[in-house]
């Protein structure tokens, strides 16, 4: 799961990034997805890894801690935590391995690290380091199924210091994109490409140096996913929410019981037929 904070529609559209190209190329790609409300942060990562949206799991802004919050989740694990994807597939499949992997420090708050294998942080925006250490856990684990969350958030904060849409914030984009490209191809040299699932989402879009509101620029992004058994037909026609990705993950490991509380569920046109 490769998470990109603040690429919106119109960056995807606008930027060169000719390896997420290459990688979805045979895959299903949306762009018309929308964000849950508000179209910040931590509300919408939350959404993207419990299939929650902010009136089940509760979280409804960036300041939310775990012990301070107006709201409890409507479903909650033995330490409070809403539950999250990564809880699902450990209690689902008891040999797989997980790993986070971040680098804007308060995105962890809303998830169980008990749940998480390997938990790693960069500083100041840096990414390639987490690059290189999920890459090392995929190959140290290469006989177990593995769910890795590897994100970034310089896009974000190029559009927060330059405006969205700005030179600045499409070089952000591209140089990411050499990054993807690089990982991929090492993961193809491992032998570790052809049976794996990417996807590739993002929390909101933006506008002018901010986010929040219900523009258009700001909650309709796109999501992306391949792998094994993925149509191949590129656009995904189907409404979908940033609430549904768990609901896709879980399915990716045959797993078709998740929490009550959560509302996302699996588009059509993103498998193929059986």
């Amino acid at each position: 799961m490769i998470g990109l904070d603040g690429f919106s529609l119109e960056g995807y559209q606008t930027a060169k990034h000719p390896n997420i190209d290459a990688l979805f190329e045979d895959g299903v790609i949306s762009t018309s997805t929308r964000t849950v409300m508000p179209s910040v942060t931590i509300p919408n990562w939350t959404s993207h890894l419990t299939g929650g949206g902010p009136e089940q799991h509760g979280v409804f802004g960036n300041g939310w801690e775990k012990d301070e919050h107006p709201l409890d989740p409507q479903e909650m694990d033995a330490e409070g935590y809403y539950p999250s994807i990564f809880k699902i597939v450990k209690d689902n499949i008891p040999t797989i391995k997980t790993g986070f992997y971040w680098n804007w420090k308060s995105l962890i708050k809303p998830f169980n690290e008990k749940y998480l294998d390997e938990v790693k942080f960069e500083e100041n925006d840096e990414y390639t380091q987490n690059y290189q250490s999920a890459l090392d856990f995929l190959i140290e684990h290469k006989d177990a199924p593995t769910l890795v969350f590897l994100y970034s958030v310089h896009v974000d904060h190029a559009g927060h210091s330059h405006q969205w849409m700005s030179p600045e914030y499409i070089t952000a984009i591209e140089e990411v994109d050499v990054k993807i490209g690089e990982f991929i191809e090492k993961l193809k040299a491992k032998d570790l490409y052809d049976d794996t699932h990417f996807l590739l989402f993002t929390d909101h879009g933006g506008i002018g140096n901010g986010h929040g509101g219900t523009s258009e620029q700001e909650m309709i992004v796109p999501w992306m996913i391949t792998g094994p058994g993925i149509k191949k037909d590129g656009q995904l026609k189907s409404p979908n929410s940033n609430a549904n990705t768990a609901a896709v993950v879980a399915s990716l490991f045959g797993i078709n019981q998740t929490p009550a509380s959560w509302i996302g569920k699996v588009p059509s046109g993103i498998f193929m037929e059986k």
